[in-house]
């Protein structure tokens, strides 16, 4: 992806801003998502074919994570280490999405669908921030 499109996409060339703009996304998604999956434990468990007790307990750590990301976004030059975190935690969290598929979850229809595409729209979120990353490495801040 060249620094054009990336740019583009964040619509600014500052890479910290761009950074600082995926960062601020991945937080609401991951907060909101979060909130529902713990607000709605029970219709949504049944809907995707996940356990309650687990949709809970997920949607808690995915408020209290969602919400460090915000912080982190927040920041007017977010600290490296935390934000490579945040990156290998997302490609992390994708791949163990997809696994979750054949070893742990028996998802219905829903959640076929639903499982891989959260996964792809959290790689999405690790590779952006990757670049923007690698962008404001290596250029002018």
């Amino acid at each position: 992806m060249s620094a054009t499109l990336l740019g583009s996409i964040a619509r600014t060339t500052v890479p910290q801003t761009a950074l600082r703009r995926f960062l601020a996304l991945d937080s609401v998604v991951t907060t909101g998502n979060g909130l529902a999956y713990a607000a709605f434990c029970a219709p949504l468990g049944r809907l995707l074919g996940v356990g309650q007790g687990a949709l809970l307990e997920l949607g808690l750590f995915l408020t209290l994570y969602g919400a460090g990301v915000g912080w982190l976004a927040s920041r007017r030059r977010p600290p490296v280490p935390a934000v490579k975190f945040v990156i290998e935690a997302n490609w992390a969290w994708a791949a163990l999405s997809l696994v979750s598929l054949f070893l742990w979850d028996a998802p219905t229809t829903a959640g076929l669908v639903w499982i891989p595409a959260q996964a792809l729209v959290v790689g999405a979120f690790a590779l952006v921030q990757q670049l923007a990353l690698r962008a404001g490495a290596s250029g002018p801040q």
